[in-house]
């Protein structure tokens, strides 16, 4: 049920968080070493891939872990679906369902959050000489250095959030009729980058049919890591 949220409260917040994630890239772009953020974005990635190879090797779980790793947690460049979700707000706030609604506050800020970690994480890392060749120490001592364990915390927090929504969106059968026939508007629309997320990420729980024990293995491992790298400098490279 939907009767819980409250759509346009969703909706001034969703723009918001549009603008602080806007302001966070253009804060790079006189950035004369912009390059260090996509490298410090691979690295995260490969990082993740290894993490989860179980789950990317899973037919039940392989979509879900792509969708995560890529759309959400990943190196993946989210200006376009930004901009487009900055200009039609307003109509989201119409048309979607509140579920809906909330999962794309929910990517926005976890977006925003990853931006603004991966600046400060740049940063130590520059301090240290390892921004464009980083290892697992270097990373480790970076994460240390920024601190921020409440941020970290909120970033799992919103992962859990954004899965368990998705698959309660999967059980309503108006949202897998209402993607399909917005696809071609869509994309005429200059709205190709968010619908296709929203389909990415409906797509892949719908096949998971039931999302539970994805979250729990992403949410347990992502909890653990991070307790690490708090207590220990010399936390191990994840297996």
């Amino acid at each position: 049920m939907d009767d819980d949220l409250d759509k346009d409260a969703i909706g001034h917040e969703l723009a918001a968080c549009i603008a602080e994630a806007r302001q966070l890239r253009a804060a790079r772009a006189d950035d004369p070493r912009a390059e260090d953020y996509p490298h410090l974005k691979e690295y995260q990635a490969a990082r993740l891939a290894h993490s989860y190879a179980d789950l990317l090797a899973s037919e039940r779980y392989r979509p879900a872990a792509e969708f995560f790793l890529s759309d959400l947690y990943g190196p993946k460049d989210f200006r376009t679906r930004d901009e487009e979700l900055a200009r039609v707000v307003p109509v989201m706030v119409r048309v979607l369902p509140a579920r809906a609604l909330q999962t794309l506050l929910d990517a926005v800020k976890m977006d925003t959050l990853s931006e603004s970690l991966d600046s400060a994480m740049v940063l130590a890392l520059r301090k240290t000489g390892k921004s464009k060749s980083i290892d697992w120490p270097a990373y480790v001592a970076a994460y240390r250095a920024c601190g921020r364990r409440r941020d970290r915390e909120l970033q799992i927090t919103l992962i859990e959030h954004i899965g368990k929504t998705l698959d309660r969106l999967t059980r309503m059968p108006l949202i897998r009729v209402s993607l399909r026939l917005m696809s071609g508007p869509a994309h005429l629309a200059g709205l190709g980058a968010l619908h296709d997320f929203l389909q990415d990420g409906f797509d892949a729980f719908s096949h998971m049919k039931g999302a539970d024990e994805f979250l729990e293995i992403v949410i347990e491992r992502e909890t653990a890591l991070m307790r690490e790298m708090f207590a220990n400098l010399n936390a191990s490279h994840p297996e």
